[in-house]
């Protein structure tokens, strides 16, 4: 699943950052192409914005993607677009991986290893490791104190699941009124652990014009999505 239904405020101008080109093909175009391109990967559901539904089955149709079953309406959080594609598959899968479609730079290695991991542990997501310190702030805006930052992970998509875990999750989280920043934390809810795989810095979520900056040179020095 590609949620693709961010709005784009931080990052300014009149188009969301997933219509927004990259050497003549568009951030979601090149997510949904490396996904398309992976023999794992069976069924795709993208998740936009209610108003860009028809742009995105229109993008969809023209560049031939045939794994694309269903472009669903997102809601106003992330959250609830993910709720929505996870009852958008016809058939629903034995695993599910859900990845912003505004990281156009994940690899298809990466992708097969999160697809191993999920069969192994239920639950699975990319992260990095955290190189800065970490405080936390007290009252008064003072520091109370450091974190260990070896136990810190920056976390990025895909996330990977057994689908019946992720719907369950989400079915609770509903229940309790909780939102969380992914899909790991309503996971985590339940008490199932879930499995680090590494990443890199290179799987760029593109948020803001610096990022899209950053994007074009990694295009310019040869990324390839192996």
């Amino acid at each position: 699943m590609l949620p693709a239904g961010g709005r784009g405020e931080r990052f300014g101008g009149k188009l969301p950052k997933q219509f927004i080109r990259l050497q003549g093909e568009t951030v979601l175009h090149r997510s949904i192409a490396l996904f398309e391109s992976l023999n794992a990967v069976h069924d795709i559901v993208v998740v936009a914005p209610a108003r860009y539904v028809k742009r995105v089955q229109q993008i969809v149709r023209r560049d031939g993607f045939r794994k694309v079953s269903r472009v669903a309406a997102g809601g106003r959080e992330r959250q609830e677009s993910v709720w929505n594609g996870l009852n958008a598959f016809s058939r629903r899968p034995d695993i599910v991986l859900v990845h912003d479609a505004v990281r156009p730079f994940v690899t298809g290695g990466l992708v097969r290893k999160i697809i191993r991991q999920v069969i192994r542990y239920r639950a699975t997501v990319v992260a990095t490791r955290i190189n800065d310190t970490v405080k936390v702030e007290g009252p008064a805006g003072f520091l109370t104190r450091t974190l260990e930052r070896k136990h810190l992970w920056t976390v990025q998509t895909p996330q990977g699941f057994h689908y019946a875990l992720l719907l369950d999750a989400h079915k609770a989280a509903r229940r309790a009124g909780f939102v969380g920043t992914d899909e790991a934390s309503l996971v985590e809810r339940l008490g199932v652990p879930v499995r680090i795989v590494e990443g890199n810095e290179r799987n760029l979520k593109i948020t803001t014009r610096n990022d899209l900056e950053l994007a074009k040179l990694f295009l310019k020095q040869g990324f390839h999505t192996r």
